[in-house]
């Protein structure tokens, strides 16, 4: 294969016995305002069986030509000529069409405003200019693709570029990564709709194919099927559709649609044979002679859908892939499909059936949007903690697409929101069991479906957000309420994980670190078997990689918080921001210590804790909030230069303190739930742009040492801290550079960038590979226990009663009830 030479645009001609054609072409192409040391002209000889080689070499010695002993098919040809070319960007151009001079120059000039633009189609008008050839696509239900207005004059309303289905194979460009990314067109069609098929592939992995009228072509048109017989026209049209439709529709849409598509295949080969279906009819007689004429064009219609039949192992292997990579939804490409409800043919006869197949099977309007419930344990409001911020993100992302419900557990504030919010108490099922039953897909987090029987027991599609290893964090939370609560609360958490990893279709962990931790979990659970791995070596089909995200627009500073407006903040203090929450599993005393040795040094050093009292009711404050009020205190830097906020931020008030802080910190212990842990604050640190000091040992630690995003200090290690919020903070060319690479490196965490797994999971939710048609866990290991309604309680009261005490229990059931601690 040659060396692909950026910036260079090879043009792909296939010639069949047209070779005057193709030398005018070729004439013309030497005409383009494009450098020539950037323009490279391929030409395929797709097996004319003349003189058509010997003619081309003589004429245009500068052309690559290829000689086919075979005639390929307009597809096989272009590929033939694509495999052996070498430009950045290919161009097709059928033999019979003319370009104007800006035809290349227009077309990579839009390629170059994005690389999400993978083609570009060319506005194509007759020899003469006169009249329409291609001026946009439209696609109809049944799998037939058309360019609307061709062979009328040109409309007097202004052309403008726009995003369309696919171009037609006359004039178009496509990038070359894109072109081979999606192997091209496929050959099996031969000859029609393969430019329909590769347009509708190309925009399902997510490109955009742009029609450029700037780019402009003239077509004679003039090839005729004539000499093979109108039929076999006839079967490559109705032979194609069917491949297209079966291949790129998605799971829902093609259940309804196929069936139509091939009932009204049907009814056209017998409208245009002209014949009445009712012959057969008993009551009308007959005779029993063994053969019957019949008109081509009927026959035409039943050979089409017979080869689809013989072909569908391969179109079955080609369906799979193209489904488990698309990246768009239904709504999103039908929005590409213009007049879509387009009988094309109008005798009264066919139109009939037309109605009748599209009554019975709603063909004409199909239901393209999923209905998704994303379900998050955290409040909904204006203060706001990590697991409603991820819930939020992700339904504001599968809104664009889907009908989106999104609930909350805690409670809903009323807040603006481009999909509804619904507040449903943990345990009330009667209330969950109607959106379930509304819900084509679930998306959850937390313990939800141990709190909801109809959700255990759901045959919808399942999608389980993972991100918080909860039983590893239990092993740090629960370590000081005894040993019998503590290991009750990390077996329960264990068993709340197992259920959902027993039945989920789809999984998002946080980092690579998770996913090969969850994957360990899944295979002792059963579900790593030769089922769920073929087709998906990687897993990434049921078990993603989806971080926790950043806003797409910058932070803006609306208002002054804390420098030179909170008592003890001077204008020109330094300032540590230690955003989010304080947990047990977190090492805050280290840190006191190392900024009351960096303030003694410097001066002017302040560190600030965000959260304290976190807005889920049902989150109480931890043991290492005290301590670290007690220490810093003791220190004797208590609100001079350690400060804790009593509440929480406000979400839309945190990027005040992100843009007044110098640097972000996060300290822990080394244990197992920092080894895979996924840091959200670090996000937040990201997306104001501020250098870290971080300990090691968690994900982030690798990428902030990696990118240079920051300082990474060991554990527990008071001086090496000490020294490093020293650098951060008073090196300021260090505190440049770490800048300058965070700049860089969060945008891969923007939250269209991260959500990227799921969006795609959504365009065609489907079950996982094992799923029996049973939610209920057949694997023994799985221990299910209903965890609400009034025995649960009841259990839960007695235990707390017998291990913590009135006083815990009372606790406990004040926050069972909704009445907070």
């Amino acid at each position: 294969m040659p060396t692909v030479r950026p910036g260079v645009v090879s043009v792909v001609l296939v010639n069949f016995r047209g070779t005057d054609d193709t030398l005018e072409a070729i004439q013309r192409l030497g005409e383009l305002e494009w450098p020539a040391d950037r323009l490279e002209i391929v030409v395929v000889e797709n097996g004319s069986g003349d003189d058509s080689a010997e003619r081309i070499a003589a004429a245009a010695p500068h052309v690559t030509l290829l000689v086919s002993t075979t005639n390929n098919g307009f597809a096989g040809g272009c590929n033939q000529g694509v495999a052996a070319s070498s430009g950045e960007y290919i161009a097709l151009l059928n033999n019979d069409a003319k370009p104007d001079p800006q035809w290349i120059a227009a077309a990579v000039a839009r390629f170059e405003e994005s690389d999400r633009v993978g083609a570009v189609a060319s506005r194509v008008l007759d020899w003469e200019g006169e009249l329409v050839d291609y001026i946009g696509s439209a696609m109809t239900w049944y799998g037939m693709g058309y360019k609307p207005f061709t062979a009328e004059r040109i409309p007097r309303t202004p052309d403008h570029s726009r995003d369309v289905l696919f171009g037609t194979g006359s004039a178009m460009f496509v990038r070359r990564s894109v072109y081979e990314a999606l192997g091209g067109f496929d050959e099996r069609y031969f000859m029609f709709f393969e430019d329909v098929d590769l347009g509708w592939r190309l925009n399902l992995a997510g490109y955009r194919f742009v029609y450029e009228p700037a780019s402009l072509a003239f077509h004679k048109h003039h090839a005729s099927m004539s000499a093979f017989g109108s039929h076999k026209e006839t079967f490559l049209l109705e032979r194609n559709a069917l491949f297209t439709l079966y291949k790129n529709a998605g799971q829902a849409a093609l259940a309804d649609l196929l069936p139509a598509a091939l009932g009204l295949s049907i009814r056209r080969g017998v409208t245009r044979g002209e014949l009445d279906s009712t012959d057969f009819d008993l009551r009308k007689g007959g005779s029993d002679e063994p053969t019957m004429e019949f008109p081509t064009q009927t026959v035409a219609a039943v050979y089409a859908i017979d080869q689809f039949v013989e072909e569908l192992p391969s179109l079955k292997a080609s369906r799979e892939e193209i489904q488990r990579t698309r990246v768009v939804s239904e709504a999103m490409i039908w929005s590409l499909f213009g007049q879509y409800d387009a009988p094309i043919i109008h005798e009264k006869k066919y139109l009939q059936g037309y109605e009748n197949l599209v009554e019975a099977f709603d063909a004409a309007s199909p239901r393209l949007t999923n209905r998704v419930v994303v379900v998050t344990g955290d409040p909904i409001g204006a203060k706001i903690a990590g697991p409603a911020i991820r819930a939020w993100n992700m339904a504001l992302a599968l809104s664009a697409a889907s009908e989106v419900t999104l609930v909350s557990l805690s409670g809903v504030e009323q807040v603006d929101a481009p999909f509804r919010l619904v507040h449903v108490a943990s345990g009330n099922d009667r209330e969950f069991s109607k959106l379930e039953s509304w819900a084509d897909v679930i998306v959850f987090q937390g313990s939800a479906m141990s709190v909801f029987e109809s959700l255990r027991k759901s045959s919808k599609v399942i999608v389980v957000d993972i991100y918080d290893p909860m039983h590893l964090e239990q092993l740090e939370q629960g370590r000081e309420l005894g040993p019998a609560t503590w290991h009750a609360q990390v077996e329960g958490a264990t068993e709340v994980l197992n259920e959902q990893l027993a039945r989920g279709d789809f999984f998002m962990a946080a980092s690579e670190r998770q996913k090969h931790f969850y994957l360990g979990q899944l295979a002792a659970l059963g579900r790593i078997t030769p089922t769920t791995y073929d087709g998906d070596p990687d897993f990434d089909g049921l078990l993603s990689v989806v971080p926790f995200g950043i806003p797409g627009e910058e932070p803006v500073h609306e208002r002054d918080v804390l420098k030179g407006v909170r008592p003890g903040f001077g204008v020109d203090d330094k300032v540590l921001l230690w955003s989010g929450g304080l947990y047990n599993w977190f090492d805050p005393a280290t840190l006191i210590r190392a900024v009351a040795t960096v303030d003694k040094r410097r001066g002017g050093v302040r560190l600030f804790f965000q959260g304290t009292k976190h807005p889920h009711p049902d989150v109480p404050e931890m043991r290492v909030v005290s301590e670290s009020r007690a220490l810093a205190a003791e220190l004797g830097v208590a609100d001079k230069a350690v400060f804790f906020n009593d509440s929480w931020v406000d979400y839309a008030d945190r990027q005040n303190y992100l843009l007044e802080a110098d640097a972000g910190v996060s300290t822990h212990f080394s244990h197992v739930e920092t080894t895979f842990s996924f840091r959200t604050r670090i996000l937040d640190y990201l997306w104001a742009g501020l250098p870290m000091v971080v300990t090691d040992g968690d994900h982030f630690a690798d990428l902030i040492r990696a990118e240079g995003l920051g300082i990474v200090v060991p554990a527990e290690d008071a001086d090496a801290l000490a020294d490093a919020l020293e650098t951060v903070l008073f090196d300021e060319q260090f505190a440049a550079s770490a800048r300058e690479n965070i700049a860089r490196v969060r945008e891969r965490f923007r939250w269209d960038v991260v959500l990227e797994p799921l969006v795609r999971f959504m365009a065609d939710p489907r079950h996982a590979a094992d799923w029996t048609g049973d939610p209920r866990p057949s694997r023994p290991q799985i221990r299910s226990r209903r965890r609400s309604g009034l025995a649960h309680n009841v259990r839960q009261t007695l235990f707390h009663l017998r291990h913590g005490g009135v006083r815990v229990a009372w606790s406990k059931v004040r926050s069972r009830l909704g009445f907070g601690s």
